[in-house]
């Protein structure tokens, strides 16, 4: 059995606090010993993708300590505990499931008296066979026309990670001949959300996907009636129009309100569940079940070196542990996620989802109150749109904010053109590279408002192309960074308890049920 034990109960953390910046990246990045640097301290990840941590804070003394915090916290049995079936979401009873989804790492999971690997795969196969039949015109509108348009109506992790996911391979999918459908999302409930996305769709030849797993989730259920109004002003019969992603026990599972249902369950929260049902029936009907297919096994392939004990052969539980060591020994309060690829516009608004919903907490798996910072504020954008925006405080603000670039070789859609000597995906390419030595190094100048300090550190995985394999990679790296720092800080990564209370007394303003200041607000609100 292993130890869940708080962080600052470890030995390892106290040898941490001992290597309180210990490397100056101005130093360390310069000259010979900076290219030498950038050579040695990178992880080979899947699919032909690296995690490099050159621009990192980090030596090899830190990160002999770092995997000293890795063995003593017992990470690898930990993350082999939680894909083998062990109840590790403490708060809610759960297992935690969502590796099993694009691969099987351990022995069987039984649950409920069912094989779980086989439930999720024969999810997989009936979404298969249903986005085939659309796309080959087996199913059909009232008319006996062909679907166009896929819309999904979620919010939270029902929507930002399947969002990003179709957004990061639309391009590719549209060069490479896979495109099959236009996907679009509704997820806001405010009207002018869904408002906008039906003014911009074909009602009569889209398809709408309302994900709920309990079956009651109110914003999703306001829009789904806002959809079927919709549908019914156009003469339409929303029944032949909708089809249902939930659980087998929610009140949509076996509705007649939908063309079919597709099941989920309570072991994948919501933000792990790109690789469920939730991202496979948009991501299939939008692009094929093939192309949905060749993401699951990008993030299977990731998952597997995600269980290495070394942890520079771990390229997730080595971005975990520097993670750690920034936020807990060098005292940085915030991380920007900035990809160099268009195509992951959403990605950080994902990730931020992701990172801060799982590892925002103030107490332990134990409900017991932690001494010690956890979870990080995670925000970003595209760049090089950021350089021109907030690249600003990054450089030169009061705040030193560890940066994670993502950068990819080649661009997806292969259309550019060469001005001054250079592609636009040369210069893209070349403004990353600036970047992170500009972080790192800095300018001396005489004009303080000229001088750049550096020793601002950076990561940047880097990829040969964004594709489905890529990308699953991608995402599973990050899914398995934020459930290793979940580990290390003994949080229990897996509930959100924090989003329920707004949610709460959201339901009683409508109801009337409120006094003092709720009622204030509310009557300022004109509710």
């Amino acid at each position: 059995m292993v130890a869940w034990n708080n962080f600052d109960k470890l030995e390892s953390y106290k040898t941490l606090q001992g290597l309180k910046n210990q490397v100056e990246l101005k130093s360390v990045m310069a000259g010979a010993n900076g290219a030498k640097r950038v050579a040695e301290y990178s992880v080979p990840m899947s699919n032909g993708m690296a995690y490099n941590f050159a621009a990192k804070q980090v030596d090899d003394t830190v990160l002999e300590a770092l995997q000293g915090l890795a063995d003593e916290a017992e990470l690898i049995d930990k993350y082999s505990a939680l894909f083998n079936g062990e109840v590790i979401n403490t708060g809610e009873k759960r297992l935690v499931l969502h590796q099993l989804t694009r691969g099987q790492l351990g022995g069987d999971v039984i649950a409920d008296g069912v094989n779980k690997r086989e439930f999720y795969v024969k999810q997989q196969e009936r979404i298969a066979e249903f986005a085939n039949k659309v796309h080959n015109g087996e199913i059909v509108n009232e008319k006996g026309e062909k679907f166009t348009t896929a819309v999904q109506i979620g919010i939270g992790g029902s929507d930002l990670g399947p969002r990003a996911m179709y957004l990061a391979l639309e391009n590719w999918a549209k060069v490479t001949g896979t495109f099959k459908m236009e996907a679009r999302f509704i997820s806001n409930v405010d009207p002018d959300d869904a408002a906008s996305v039906l003014a911009g769709v074909d009602v009569a030849h889209s398809i709408f996907i309302l994900v709920s797993k309990s079956g009651t989730t109110l914003e999703t259920l306001t829009n789904e009636s806002f959809v079927k109004d919709a549908l019914a002003k156009a003469g339409l019969d929303a029944s032949k129009h909708m089809i249902a992603v939930t659980s087998d026990a929610s009140p949509l599972a076996k509705s007649a309100d939908y063309l079919d249902a597709f099941f989920m369950d309570d072991y994948i929260g919501g933000r792990y569940s790109s690789t469920s049902s939730v991202g496979g029936a948009i991501l299939s009907l939008a692009f094929g079940p093939d192309v949905f297919a060749r993401f699951l096994n990008g993030a299977a392939e990731e998952d597997k070196l995600a269980r290495n004990v070394d942890v520079r052969k771990n390229p997730a539980m080595l971005d975990a542990l520097i993670g750690v060591y920034e936020r807990n020994i060098l005292g940085y309060e915030t991380t920007a996620v900035l990809p160099y690829s268009q195509a992951l516009s959403r990605f950080p608004a994902h990730l931020q989802q992701l990172d801060m919903e799982s590892n925002g907490k103030s107490v332990n798996r134990f409900g017991e109150p932690v001494d010690y910072v956890t979870g990080p504020v995670i925000f970003g954008e595209p760049g090089t749109n950021g350089q021109h925006s907030f690249y600003q405080l990054l450089h030169q603000g009061t705040d030193i904010i560890p940066l994670q670039f993502v950068g990819f070789k080649k661009s997806q859609m292969a259309t550019d053109v060469v001005i001054e000597d250079s592609t636009s995906q040369q210069k893209l390419c070349a403004n990353v590279a600036a970047q992170i030595m500009a972080f790192a190094c800095g300018k001396d100048d005489d004009n303080r408002n000229k001088y750049f300090e550096g020793n601002r550190p950076s990561s940047i995985i880097v990829g040969d192309q964004l594709t489905p394999e890529t990308l699953g990679a991608l995402l599973a790296h990050f899914e398995n960074k934020v459930m290793f720092q979940g580990f290390v800080w003994n949080l229990n990564s897996f509930d959100q308890e924090g989003v329920q209370l707004g949610k709460t007394l959201a339901k009683k303003v409508l109801s009337g049920d409120t006094s003092d200041a709720l009622a204030a607000y509310a009557k300022l609100l004109d509710i």
